[in-house]
Formats: structure tokens, sequence, C-alpha cells
């Protein structure tokens, strides 16, 4: 790769908070993959009725997640309350 293309790869895979071999295994598996594979035609127009309503506007997302893991969901922890004793 020129540096161009290096660098166009390395600001395209930070927008989307990937590595750059992240982005690289994607576009080498969506280049190499047999048309009749492409889990997105092959499901053209049976899924229309049970598609999310946002799907559209966030296309990249449900796509990046067909390909790449993602990490586990950071949860915050829950503030532990102090159970007061009643007086008697």
């Amino acid at each position: 790769m020129d540096e161009d293309e290096l660098k166009r790869l390395e600001i395209w895979s930070e927008r989307r908070g990937w590595t750059k071999s992240q982005a690289v295994r994607v576009a080498v598996r969506a280049l190499t993959r047999d048309p009749g594979e492409d889990p997105l035609l092959s499901l053209s127009g049976m899924v229309q009725d049970i598609l999310p309503e946002d799907c559209s506007s966030h296309f990249d997302r449900y796509v990046q997640e067909s390909y790449v893991a993602e990490e586990k969901a950071q949860y915050r922890k829950r503030k532990t309350v102090e159970k007061r004793r009643l007086r008697r």
C-alpha cells in the first residue's frame, strides 16, 4: 500500500473504532465471498416485515455487527444503598 492508501485505511478504521487489521479482514471477506453467499442479498425481499424500523438509518452498524464481534457491553456497577435499622 502506498502512504495515501494507508492513511485512508487508518482514518476509515478509526472512525469505526476498528483496528487496521480488522478493516482489512472485513474487506478481504467482502471481496472474496461468492455472490451466492452474500447474506444480505440472499434475504433481499424476504425480510422486509421483520427488519428493525431504523435499518436504513443504522445500516452501517448492522453490517458491522454481522462481520465483527463487538466487545461485551460495559455495565455500570449499581450503587449500594445502606439499609437503616429501624429503631424500636
